[in-house]
């Protein structure tokens, strides 16, 4: 009997041990099986099977388009990236070839307007020094890239926040919010959808074939506790300034007598029609 409950005991261990290691994908990775993707990032590597042990049998490109065939089980995390390994087909010259890719390398957005393609998509993790609490922490780091056809003609990059920011993702094309010379405003997001963990709004402004980030937008809040709050007012908003635009920031906590405290406050970034500065 002695062994018996030994080997249950082992079996139960060996059981919660297997849950707290098992790994996730982040949401911004869920990619819809018989759909197409894009490829992010350049030279992606596809496989006979799925893992970073299979045998290399391609690669492909930045913009290459893929349909989405199955979603595997088998989670790969690289840095504060989690995703799942996609099974795809793609055009190769006249023939359909198919293999296996990590869909971290694949774009969570892409749009196409006057003949560009933009992709957004989470390039890698790096280490950054959080001056606050003199910690290394990692951070993901996001990309926008302008294609023309196979050739990249412009690209930036951005801070994501850590792996339980990627729940969700968002990438849109808006007007040029009547700026000068802006044809118009790519605006990409990411969020982790619970409380306390941020979202992070990037503005990018698109003119002469080039990409300008306009300072990130975060954020944050706990409900009935506290939020943070961060947007622009544009140009052509209600209470907008002609090639200006206007940071305004709501910061509100509740004290132990359960009374909210609002602070609010705004910078002013003037737009010359190439560039921005602090007012």
């Amino acid at each position: 009997m002695k062994t018996l409950w030994t080997a249950l005991f082992l079996l139960m261990l060996q059981f919660f041990t297997a849950q707290e290691n098992e790994v996730y994908a982040d949401g911004v990775f869920g990619f819809e099986e018989n759909k197409t993707q894009k490829i992010f990032t350049d030279w992606t590597r596809v496989r006979l099977d799925p893992g970073v042990n299979a045998q290399i049998v391609d690669s492909l490109q930045t913009n290459q388009q893929v349909m989405i065939l199955k979603k595997e089980n088998i989670v790969l995390k690289l840095g504060e990236r989690n995703a799942n390994w996609y099974k795809i087909s793609y055009q190769k010259g006249e023939n359909t070839q198919e293999g296996y890719i990590w869909g971290g390398n694949l774009c969570v957005g892409y749009r196409n307007k006057n003949g560009y393609d933009f992709l957004f998509g989470l390039s890698k993790t790096i280490d950054r020094k959080n001056k606050e609490f003199n910690e290394i922490e990692k951070q993901n780091i996001a990309g926008i890239k302008v294609m023309e056809g196979n050739t990249l003609i412009d690209e930036v990059y951005f801070d994501t926040g850590r792996g339980e920011e990627l729940n969700s993702a968002s990438f849109n094309i808006e007007s040029g919010h009547k700026l000068q010379n802006v044809e118009f405003t790519l605006k990409a997001m990411v969020s982790g959808e619970a409380c306390g963990i941020a979202s992070y709004d990037q503005y990018i402004l698109f003119k002469d074939k080039k990409l300008v980030t306009l300072p990130q937008l975060t954020n944050v809040g706990d409900a009935g506790a506290y939020y943070h709050s961060e947007e622009y007012v544009f140009p052509n908003d209600k209470g907008g300034i002609p090639n200006t635009f206007i940071l305004k920031v709501e910061d509100m906590e509740v004290d132990e007598k359960d009374r909210e405290k609002k602070k609010n406050s705004s910078k002013t970034y003037l737009w010359n029609g190439s560039s921005y500065k602090l007012k």
